[in-house]
């Protein structure tokens, strides 16, 4: 197994009345390192040893945190390490796209341990607050009584303005609905849980940040290719979302045409082809997915797609000086594994004068990412830094 290097955050804070702030660094840094002693905590965060010491007892006392086995070194008392409690918080995660819908329920190290999923024409919300209503009780009885007590919210990743999509999925004018949507007070007629929403690309961006192979990168692009190709950007260890919640709208990047690369490089131009040949194209959405009988529609799609993510890329690589952007999609991990190729080689044939070439690398959580990017909000907005 490739072992991947892990850049450092910033220190703790020492003013007073910033203790909620140096639980969650220490708990961040416990999520990205893994099992650590008290005394490299202190290190890592540049905290006091005292106060790391009383902050790991509260966290342990509130169940968050984990007791390992004492290890002897050389010399001195044998240091216990401190984990995660994968169980200490769990939340629900739901992703709402444009031909299928994913209910999950994750424990803080990223672990679906349950999911649910729907499939349809076309989204409307009656349907879709009743699956998130109705799943999430389902759900909810195949957890013990300890992990529903420890449910700490409920996500929603959807796409931006979904309403405007009517015409691109076949939906009647009533799909415009979705416009006077208020996802609060829907969600608000069954659960008390607090709700968090964002954009279902951003999401993704952030599950793989979080649980993929973000950590290895200061910054990078990320582009999902789903019904509509989204996207999703990492400055400086953090996924940035834009004042409005709309940054890295990668879908939206033109070049060299009018078009926008939603409508050049996304799954629902495949999904045309494969209904203009006569085939059923429902096996696209389904999981587990195999695109194998799709081979005649998939090879022409995976290069125009390609093509057209390479130019793409570049233009994001001129405004910021990317390390690397990563490909994911709702897509099987081979056809994943040639987009990226594909990509870089359309890459090298393109002028790149005055843009430093980045690294074009595959991501690592699939399909999957948009529902465990959703469920990651609740947890990430109360007890680790994003």
């Amino acid at each position: 197994m490739v072992e991947i290097s892990i850049r450092e955050l910033r220190p703790g804070a020492t003013q007073s009345g910033v203790r909620a702030f140096n639980e969650r660094l220490l708990l961040t840094l416990l999520h990205r390192h893994g099992p650590t002693p008290s005394a490299d905590l202190a290190k890592r965060s540049e905290l006091s040893a005292q106060t790391v010491s009383n902050i790991v007892r509260k966290l342990e006392a509130d169940g968050l945190l984990l007791r390992g086995e004492p290890q002897r070194g050389r010399v001195g008392k044998p240091s216990i390490p401190m984990a995660l409690n994968p169980g200490g918080a769990l939340s629900f995660g739901m992703k709402i796209g444009r031909r299928s819908a994913d209910l999950a329920v994750m424990n803080l190290y990223g672990e679906v341990l349950g999911q649910r999923q729907v499939t349809y024409r076309y989204p409307m919300p009656a349907d879709i607050f009743g699956f998130l209503r109705d799943g999430m009780s389902d759900l909810s009885q195949t957890l013990t009584d300890d992990q529903n007590t420890r449910v700490c919210g409920i996500g929603i990743g959807a796409p931006f303005e979904i309403w405007r999509w009517t015409d691109a999925i076949g939906a009647p004018k009533s799909f415009e609905v979705w416009r006077d949507v208020d996802f609060a007070e829907e969600v608000a007629q069954f659960s008390d849980l607090p709700l968090f929403t964002q954009n279902d690309a951003t999401a993704a961006c952030r599950a793989e940040y979080q649980f993929g192979r973000g950590r290895e990168f200061t910054d990078f692009a990320y582009f999902f290719v789903g019904s509509f190709i989204g996207g999703g950007i990492v400055m400086g260890s953090s996924v940035i979302e834009g004042s409005r919640n709309n940054a890295g709208a990668l879908g939206s990047l033109r070049s060299g045409s009018d078009s926008p690369l939603l409508d050049l490089a996304s799954i629902y131009l495949l999904e045309a082809e494969i209904i203009k040949s006569g085939a059923d194209p429902s096996l696209l959405w389904q999981r587990p997915q195999d695109w194998s009988q799709f081979a005649e529609q998939l090879s022409p799609w995976v290069q125009r797609t390609a093509n057209e993510i390479a130019k793409a890329a570049r233009n994001a690589c001129a405004v910021v000086d990317f390390e690397a952007v990563l490909i994911d999609g709702a897509f099987p991990e081979s056809v994943r594994s040639d987009l990226v190729a594909q990509i870089s080689t359309a890459m090298d044939n393109l002028d790149m004068r005055g843009i430093i070439r980045p690294r074009i690398e595959e991501a690592r959580l699939d399909g999957n990412a948009r529902v465990i990017g959703a469920a990651a909000a609740p947890i990430f907005s109360q007890f680790l830094l994003t």
